[in-house]
């Protein structure tokens, strides 16, 4: 059953360890579980291997853990919005292990459908590619990819019900139910927890998924890009 904590500090006290495998939802700063990254933070855990789209942007999301140290390797598709990122990575001081963007949400899916390794085109005589099994089907030849089982796995949904099903908002469901599946102990972040349950045809991540479950802190949200048309006066 899923239990509730009051806060991601508590959430998280009892699971969080050096080393460990963590998964992060989230694309850009949309969908970001900023109560339980900070949580992480707070901890002072290190040498941890995260999982996610990318790692936010210098100063929020992810870039909080990469600021204080915490990340020895990172499993992304993207660099590009967090200078410290590059920066750590062309250092030489952060191990980075860059996943085409599909590859690396099948290689979640897979984990927590099950399935140790599958299949895909893409990637095939690129880098991406070195030291990795390949195979012919049809005459096409094609990458194995493993799949990723991470240790933790931290998520935000908009909507949470008390058995700890999920509903997310949008953009923001991006990866959060890929990570909630794969992850061995899933920790959600929900903005609002409502009595009873959800209309299981709103749940896009069932409880049984969730086993701890908190409050997300009301807080702005955030844009990583803010693209708007220049104002026109009308006459």
């Amino acid at each position: 059953m899923t239990r509730h904590y009051s806060t991601a500090a508590e959430a998280l006290s009892d699971v969080l360890t050096d080393g460990l495998v963590i998964a992060v939802g989230g694309f850009g700063l949309s969908g970001n579980p900023h109560d339980l990254i900070e949580a992480v933070r707070d901890s002072g855990v290190c040498n941890l291997t995260i999982v996610s789209n990318n790692m936010g942007i210098d100063g929020h999301g992810l870039g909080l853990l990469l600021e204080n140290k915490q990340v020895s390797k990172v499993i992304a598709s993207y660099v590009g919005e967090n200078r410290l990122f590059a920066q750590q990575y062309l250092d030489g001081t952060l191990e980075v292990e860059f996943t085409p963007q599909g590859t690396l949400a099948e290689r979640l899916r897979a984990g927590g459908a099950g399935i140790p390794a599958f299949y895909t085109a893409t990637g095939v005589g690129t880098d991406i590619a070195i030291g990795k099994q390949y195979a012919v089907f049809d005459g096409r030849t094609y990458l194995q990819e493993r799949a990723i089982i991470p240790d933790i796995g931290l998520v935000h949904a908009h909507t949470a019900d008390s058995a700890g099903n999920l509903r997310y908002r949008l953009t923001a469901r991006n990866f959060n139910p890929l990570v909630a599946m794969a992850a061995r102990e899933t920790i959600a972040e929900a903005e609002c927890v409502v009595e009873g349950f959800l209309d299981p045809d709103e749940v896009a991540t069932p409880g049984v998924f969730v086993p701890r479950l908190i409050r997300a802190t009301p807080r702005a949200k955030l844009i990583e890009q803010l693209t708007v048309r220049p104002r026109v006066e009308l006459h």
